[in-house]
């Protein structure tokens, strides 16, 4: 699909955007030269194509079980909209269906994960529940030690792992939580606007990507506001990098994105 042309930003609006986007990506395996073993992984519900793609190939190649987890929320219809926009993945039925039904389709179907390696948590509707609802499903399936890998969309990564440690918090032993998005998005200007760099199939529109990185730092505050254990208490405590809080004033300040996203 043509995905419409975002205007062109400043060099230093771009520097900006993909350190608060890789910050958001938070991937713990990104200095390892040779991948930890791995317990499980769960594959948070999202319509990030190569994140899907990145989960299942990991979950197959290690022989671990997948625990999809996603109901049906305010995002589901851009999943519904990715799958039937994919080569392979189109003819999926999607209508109604929860989004772990649909991604453990995916997994059997075109990964060829066994069906009990896959476990469909497909109650959540945010990101608080998928954090939650798994949680038990790992405590049920007496999994509750080891390494367990967690993909998520980039822009909601750093939240993800955040929320599992928060649901956790006072559990007498949970699991390492090992941080993956599967790829972590950069932003470039082409010629005739802002795009991705590499291969951007299967990842949101520009514009989308966007609303999503500079409306999910907000959520990460601990103070009255956020979702912090200061806030809403729905996330353990986030400690922001200068050079992210920095890049942050960068993009309020830029003309562009205040005009095109009605930032202020």
């Amino acid at each position: 699909m043509v995905q419409p042309h975002f205007p062109l930003l400043a060099d230093a609006t771009l520097a900006a955007i993909n350190t608060v986007g890789a910050w958001l990506a938070q991937d713990d395996l990104s200095a390892t030269r040779q991948a930890p073993v791995i317990d499980a992984v769960i594959l948070a519900g999202n319509a990030a194509i190569p994140t899907i793609d990145a989960a299942c190939r990991i979950a197959s190649q290690n022989d671990v079980p997948l625990l999809i987890s996603g109901g049906i929320g305010h995002s589901t219809p851009f999943l519904y909209e990715a799958i039937r926009n994919h080569p392979r993945y189109h003819a999926l039925p999607v209508a109604g269906r929860a989004e772990a039904s649909i991604l453990a389709d995916v997994a059997r179907e075109f990964w060829q994960i066994p069906g009990a390696r896959v476990w469909v948590e497909d109650r959540s509707t945010n990101c608080g529940e998928n954090a939650r609802f798994s949680w038990e499903m790992l405590k049920e399936r007496q999994l509750t030690s080891g390494r367990v890998l967690v993909v998520q969309d980039p822009t909601m990564q750093r939240r993800t792992m955040a929320t599992f440690a928060r649901v956790c918090r006072d559990e007498p032993a949970s699991p390492q939580w090992i941080s993956h998005p599967g790829f972590t998005p950069t932003l470039q200007n082409g010629k005739e606007g802002v795009e991705f760099i590499g291969d951007s199939a299967g990842l949101w529109p520009v514009e989308r990507y966007l609303s999503l990185v500079l409306g999910e730092l907000p959520r990460l505050y601990d103070d009255v506001n956020g979702y912090g254990p200061a806030g809403r208490d729905y996330i353990a405590h986030v400690e922001f990098p200068e050079a992210v809080t920095a890049a942050w004033r960068q993009l309020q300040q830029d003309p562009v994105l205040k005009s095109a996203r009605k930032i202020i």
